[in-house]
């Protein structure tokens, strides 16, 4: 019987170079992948998961295991997709997730684009998450992974919902990484003791001021800061240097402890207020994406998280024209335009997303 071919998409990191393991042990005749995404200035680290390095890494790994590695450019599709909508997001005073599109455009759109041409069966990722079929809702669904700390189904609800069948996640049974550690180790895998990548790729220092400052241009205009009740503190340095919940780096000296409320972009203001005022129950969002129905036609009662670290939250979710409002059980902290709010039912079901206003 011939072999069932699947491209993984490899990063040269542990988590994707141990799925390559995995999935040859499950019978798959597996082709390895690299997207060549994001080249650094002069003056910038090098991404641990996007560069030149991570490239040979896993090149290296599929050499180790007999198997063919492909690399494939997709420089301005990510600068497109990704890193220009993540300037113009904070352009716009709102807080973007990059991640979120990168697996949109590239990881699951660009990357599943290669995978036809190659004529492979299905696509891997060595995402913390889990593809299976749901009697309830008689398709594929996308599932929180049982390493729950890990679990990455919050950057993954943007996935096309066609995709899901194509979908494979080798780790989604593999509650730890040490667990990962071992099975690389125990392979000699090159990156068994590898560092995993932290925050966003193209910005490997977490610098994102420094990164704005450099590729946003121009976009330091003084503003006021001030309180809900339009009492001025100071001069802030531009929006996009300010973030929902933000304490530090205010500069403004006050009888209690201020945080950012919100960036008003219109008038060019950051206002401020105590932690207390940071607490709401209700936002809306746009761009929703649906994994188990083509669109909501009724309220539903589900949880939602409004970050990747936030606890899931009791809520209820309404229609509204072309977005959805939602109104949580329990006032919850820091709701912030740009991010995204990802909804569960109670079986750890990604029922869809999108981007809060």
């Amino acid at each position: 019987m011939k072999k069932k071919k699947i491209l993984l998409g490899m990063s040269g990191g542990v988590d994707s170079s141990v799925s390559a393991v995995l999935l040859q042990q499950q019978g798959y005749e597996v082709i390895g992948c690299t997207m060549k995404l994001w080249d650094p200035g002069d003056d910038e680290e090098e991404s641990a998961c996007c560069g030149n390095q991570a490239v040979y890494d896993a090149k290296r790994v599929c050499d180790q295991l007999g198997i063919p590695h492909y690399t494939i450019n997709c420089k301005n599709e990510f600068k497109e997709k990704v890193v220009d909508h993540f300037i113009h997001e904070y352009k716009e005073a709102r807080t973007p997730n990059p991640c979120v599109e990168c697996n949109r455009y590239l990881k699951f759109g660009a990357f599943a684009k290669k995978a036809k041409e190659l004529e492979c069966d299905y696509i891997a990722t060595g995402h913390y998450a889990s593809i299976q079929f749901s009697d309830q809702y008689q398709q594929y669904v996308l599932k929180k992974s049982k390493e729950e700390k890990k679990d990455q189904t919050y950057f993954l609800y943007a996935i096309p919902k066609g995709e899901l069948g194509r979908i494979i996640f080798p780790l989604q049974n593999h509650t730890n990484k040490e667990e990962i550690r071992k099975i690389a180790g125990e392979n000699s895998l090159t990156v068994a003791q590898k560092k995993d990548s932290q925050e966003i790729c193209f910005i490997p220092d977490n610098d994102y001021q420094g990164f704005l400052k450099k590729y946003a241009k121009n976009e330091k205009q003084k503003g006021n800061i001030l309180l809900k009740n339009g009492e001025v503190l100071g001069q802030h340095q531009g929006l996009i240097n300010y973030t929902i919940g933000q304490r530090k780096g205010i500069g403004i000296s006050y009888q209690e402890p201020l945080y950012v409320l919100e960036l008003k972009k219109e008038r060019n203001e950051v206002v401020v207020g105590t932690e207390k005022q940071l607490y709401s129950k209700e936002l809306y969002a746009k761009d929703v994406n649906w994994l188990v129905w083509d669109e909501l036609k009724e309220p539903i009662k589900c949880s939602a998280k409004i970050r990747y670290r936030a606890k899931e939250a009791s809520c209820m979710v309404y229609p509204n024209d072309d977005t959805v409002k939602v109104v949580f059980k329990k006032e919850q902290r820091a709701i912030t335009p740009g991010q995204s709010v990802v909804f569960y039912d109670m079986d750890g079901i990604v029922l869809g997303g999108g981007k809060i206003l």
